[in-house]
């Protein structure tokens, strides 16, 4: 039985050129999943910098305040637009904010477990709209401006 078993073996023909490796593994390779960090990339990569804004909950912690965000997003059944709310904790180095106050959430390198964010100051819109001025908006000064 094991003769007519090897008989039948060697009158297979294996047509493949792997059979009895003609074929250099080289020219079998892998394609290279990974950028080679040897070359430069032709096109550089560009992400985008992620910032939110949002009112600061909690400030009890030293050098941490806790941001809560709201977007609106769509309903999933629905689709009626509703205020979405999320927590993120935020580095404040200097502890300037206090509860109530309106941040803006700069993404940064991971600072604690759960701290990915420096908060930074947002100009408030009365501000903004006193430092432009409407003198500057119209070019001319306005009656109020002028001496009497």
């Amino acid at each position: 039985m094991t003769s007519s078993l090897t008989s039948s073996l060697q009158a297979l023909k294996l047509s493949s050129p792997f059979a009895h490796g003609s074929t250099p593994l080289s020219s079998l390779s892998k394609p290279n999943s990974f950028p080679n960090h040897r070359m430069p990339a032709l096109v550089p990569v560009i992400r985008a910098m992620k910032t939110m804004q949002g009112r600061v909950v909690c400030a009890t912690s030293d050098k941490t305040v806790a941001v809560e965000v709201t977007r609106l997003a769509p309903h999933p059944k629905y689709k009626r637009r509703v205020r979405m709310k999320k927590k993120y904790q935020a580095h404040d180095p200097d502890n300037q904010f206090k509860v109530g106050d309106v941040v803006r959430l700069e993404k940064s390198r991971p600072i604690s477990k759960t701290k990915s964010f420096v908060a930074l100051p947002v100009v408030p819109r009365a501000a903004r709209k006193a430092e432009a001025g409407a003198a500057d908006l119209l070019g001319i000064p306005l009656e109020s401006q002028q001496p009497a």
